[in-house]
């Protein structure tokens, strides 16, 4: 009896580990597909968030590459309710901050103004704003390192490495140490 319950779930471990978001390697934004956890003003604030993180310089920046969609499936799909409440918390925390702090909404800052305000609410006393910080941090990082522009152009990555050359000419191998 023990041995179908062993098999059991060791089909179903299988099974999930099958089933891993795949899509979170070499992403692009058409194979995030629609998420719609947040509204359209705070999907607007995670993007600029983001974007403070990793802005746009000769290359596209998170905003451009649409790292916070990844982050919100990723939240959405792979971490449980507390994370989802922390990201809602979070953004009306930012926001929040940065009408204290600058009198404007964290979107009409300026590059200093946002990462002040981000420095501000990593350092509060709300444990949420600290949370809320590192796992938009992380998630930026890794859907930025993770997209395809990023494995494309800047990593050179290649889908099947190493070539191969037929009919090559082979020159003659040394006989006994001598050429």
């Amino acid at each position: 009896m023990q041995r179908r319950s062993v098999l059991k779930n060791l089909a179903m471990t299988i099974g999930g580990l099958v089933s891993l978001p795949a899509w979170a390697s070499g992403w692009t934004p058409d194979s995030l597909g629609a998420i719609s956890t947040l509204s359209v003003d705070n999907e607007a604030l995670l993007a600029d968030i983001v974007e403070t993180f990793i802005p746009e310089t000769a290359t596209p920046g998170a905003k451009s590459l649409n790292v916070h969609k990844f982050a919100m499936r990723m939240i959405n799909d792979c971490y449980g309710e507390a994370a989802q409440t922390t990201l809602q918390q979070g953004l009306a925390l930012v926001d929040s901050t940065a009408q204290q702090t600058y009198n404007k909404p964290f979107s009409n800052g300026d590059a200093a103004q946002r990462m002040d305000v981000l420095t501000k609410v990593s350092a509060s006393t709300d444990p949420t704003g600290k949370a809320f910080v590192d796992m938009v941090k992380k998630l930026t990082i890794q859907g930025y390192m993770n997209s395809e522009y990023y494995l494309v152009n800047v990593e050179k990555f290649n889908m099947a490495p190493g070539f191969y050359h037929g009919c090559v000419p082979v020159s003659k191998l040394a006989v006994n140490g001598s050429k």
